[in-house]
């Protein structure tokens, strides 16, 4: 198929202007810059529209295997394109977890069935398994997933000989989520037992006393330095203190570094005082913290030492989210769909700029994670891109979710955006609120 996109603000490498994209087949044949109005064929109007690229989340959880009855492949690949996110990347913890390669083939193998959007997974370190880290192909795989904090299972890398061997030989990219979890175990342990006696209130609003700003940081400065130390490629995902950021630099070229830090779209938009409206919808790990750690996070995505924006995507059940009890109700929430509409909101609040948005979702993932072809509007890329409509303004709502659990913690709040159409490899794939179910998503390969 041989599309035109006339007409469009081209929002790309660091630039706002007119011009036209005509696709052929699943690649970006030309750009034409400046007003054209001489097309035939399938033309899309986006005068008046904004066109990126296809956005790319290099952190999501989509539960399939294994905990289907939360999310899957088909239903939040779906919800993906319906928020502008082309490409994703997918964690290990599922059921069983994506600790072997034949494991991870396996989940090849379904997205190859199921994904409307394109996709990588993650291979999970464990205690034990660097036999199986040292065999993955770095041109085909995006990386190690490294849990240095509580997860299911055992994919708690606590042992130092293992974590030695994991920095010293992985043959890619470490993804670290980084919290301490002797610590956080010391502080639950205090919470039940005050909770017990009625000192506290064992509601939402006590995680970022679980989950603290020390329990980041020591873990955050312990992966950092093992990095260093050993050379190693290290990506620290969803930061959420101001303390963390000290640990990241932020002089020297995205290509240059070998450390680098990601956080996420609720870290920017909520703090401490939003437990008291949102409680449990809102509880994740790491825990959403205070305001001034918001306000220093909004500054990191400008100043560089942020790096990209992922969703950290994490679907629970409505019931298993809103219980009466802290430690029980479960950690995560489905932001997907809504991840391009809170970035967009802090542009439209004068916080952050297209092109900077558009860096840190699309330009830096596609570098930092070495992508073929993607993340950018090139003549010979791949045409994974996006339209929207930056004076839609409308307010979520539960319904219009496409997540298989049927909720978003984003539910009533108003944004003044919308995507309009979404391009997978050349195919649309998302328009006028539809999503095509037929796709030609492909695996992203790496040019490492």
């Amino acid at each position: 198929m041989r599309y035109i996109i006339k007409n469009a603000t081209l929002v790309n490498e660091g630039t706002t202007t007119l011009a036209s994209v005509v696709i052929n087949g699943d690649k970006i044949e030309k750009i034409i810059f400046g007003k054209n109005d001489f097309f035939e064929g399938n033309v899309i109007d986006a005068e008046g529209l904004y066109l990126i690229p296809g956005i790319i989340d290099e952190h999501v959880h989509f539960r399939e295997p294994g905990l289907t009855q939360k999310a899957d492949i088909y239903t939040e690949s779906r919800a993906a394109v319906a928020g502008g996110v082309t490409s994703f990347m997918d964690m290990p913890n599922t059921s069983p977890q994506t600790t072997t390669q034949d494991l991870l083939q396996q989940k090849f193998d379904l997205a190859a069935e199921k994904s409307v959007a394109n996709y990588s997974f993650y291979l999970g370190a464990t205690n034990e398994n660097i036999d199986e880290i040292k065999k993955v192909d770095p041109k085909k795989v995006c990386g190690i997933k490294l849990f240095m904090g509580s997860s299911t299972g055992n994919m708690l890398v606590n042992e130092d000989d293992a974590l030695v061997r994991l920095f010293n030989e992985s043959p890619c990219l470490i993804a670290a989520h980084c919290e301490d979890e002797k610590i956080i175990h010391e502080n639950t342990v205090c919470c039940k037992d005050l909770a017990s006696k009625g000192e506290v209130v064992a509601d939402a609003g006590i995680h970022p006393f679980v989950r603290t700003t020390e329990a980041c940081y020591k873990s955050t400065a312990k992966a950092v330095d093992m990095a260093t130390k050993f050379g190693a490629r290290l990506h620290v995902m969803h930061i959420s203190t101001k303390s963390e950021l000290t640990l990241f630099r932020n002089d020297i070229p995205l290509k240059d570094k070998k450390i680098t830090a990601e956080t996420c779209p609720h870290y920017l938009t909520f703090c401490d005082k939003d437990y008291e409206e949102k409680g449990f919808a809102i509880k994740c790990n790491p825990a959403i913290k205070m305001a001034s750690d918001r306000a220093v996070l909004r500054q990191a995505i400008i100043d560089g030492h942020i790096d990209t924006i992922g969703t950290d995507h994490a679907p629970h059940l409505w019931h298993e989210k809103f219980t009466d009890d802290y430690f029980t109700a479960k950690s995560g929430f489905p932001s997907i769909q809504n991840s391009l509409d809170m970035m967009l909101n802090l542009y439209h609040q004068g916080l952050i700029s297209l092109p900077q948005i558009v860096k840190l979702m699309c330009h830096n993932p596609a570098e930092l994670y070495q992508i073929k072809d993607r993340g950018f509007i090139r003549e010979g890329y791949y045409a994974d891109l996006v339209l929207v409509d930056l004076s839609h303004e409308r307010v979520i709502k539960n319904d219009d979710m496409l997540y298989k659990c049927g909720w978003t913690p984003y539910d009533g709040m108003t944004v003044k955006s919308k995507v309009t159409h979404t391009f997978v490899n050349g195919k649309l794939v998302y328009h006028d609120g539809i999503v095509e179910n037929e796709s030609n998503a492909m695996k992203l390969e790496f040019s490492r």
